[in-house]
């Protein structure tokens, strides 16, 4: 991959979590380690994202995939026969975190990100990569949905409006009976803070919309069932020795004032 594939809009920022990945892995191994994302190191393109970030913005991309690992582990361990489906995939190595070769996975994105995973991280056996517009719900077509299926969402929803990503949901309800849903939100406030982060990172094209400050009112619009809210940091605060002081305030309060969360809802 050349330094300068860069590409437009959106999809720049599949590179903002790869980077965070590798950031942790080098730096507190014994919580989180993704050996596929340092294989990848020397090919990331990094000169703004590195002179603009905070280490807060990357243990967060961290501790918010690290926690949808651990649901998506459960998932697979109560169902030993099913689809674990990315929507907006990205760069995402969770498969190779996970490594499980038995149940089926499905990486959806658009075309141009598809082209570049696939040149990127290759295809296993029992990984599908599909591309399309997430939201056409052609993907379904795709998927045996007499099985369970968990669908992941993590760092995409934030860049459409509420009034399409409620009736996308409804929409995966209808047609995948036996489904969840995780995926990630912040709250108001959280995604003002967000939408700084970004732009700092050069990434003007990436405006973030959707957040959610009531999880309960927002499983009841979707007419779906809210699981479980879970924060990021816990475990981090806990055993990530070395955090600069101002990363482990901003993380306390994020879990306090519920401005970073994964919310899991079942169809």
């Amino acid at each position: 991959m050349n330094k300068n594939e860069l590409l437009s809009g959106v999809a720049d920022t599949l590179y903002i979590p790869l980077i965070a990945r590798v950031y942790a892995s080098e730096k507190f191994p014994d919580f989180f380690y993704d050996e596929k994302a340092l294989s990848l190191k020397q090919h990331i393109p990094t000169n703004s994202i590195e002179s603009n970030t905070t280490e807060y913005f990357y243990m967060a991309s961290v501790c918010r995939q690290q926690t949808m690992d651990k649901k998506i582990i459960s998932f697979i361990e109560k169902n030993n026969e099913c689809n674990i489906v990315f929507l907006g995939a990205g760069l995402e190595t969770a498969y190779n975190r996970i490594k499980n070769v038995k149940v089926n996975f499905y990486q959806i994105d658009l075309p141009d990100v598809i082209i570049l995973r696939k040149k990127v991280l290759g295809n296993a056996d029992n990984e599908r990569l599909i591309a399309g517009d997430m939201f056409t719900l052609d993907w379904i077509k795709e998927i045996d949905t007499s099985l369970p299926t968990m669908i992941v969402v993590a760092g995409v929803y934030q860049y459409f409006d509420k009034e399409k990503i409620v009736d996308m949901i409804k929409g995966m309800k209808s047609l995948i009976p036996n489904g969840e849903l995780i995926f990630d939100a912040t709250n108001s406030k959280g995604l003002e803070l967000a939408n700084k982060y970004v732009k700092q990172t050069g990434n003007e094209d990436a405006q973030m919309y959707f957040s959610v400050d009531d999880p309960k009112e927002f499983a009841s619009c979707t007419n779906t069932g809210l699981v479980e809210v879970t924060g990021f940091f816990d475990g981090a605060l806990k055993h990530c020795k070395g955090l600069k002081l101002k990363t482990r305030i901003y993380m306390y309060f994020a879990d306090k004032l519920n401005r970073t969360k994964i919310i899991h809802l079942s169809f």
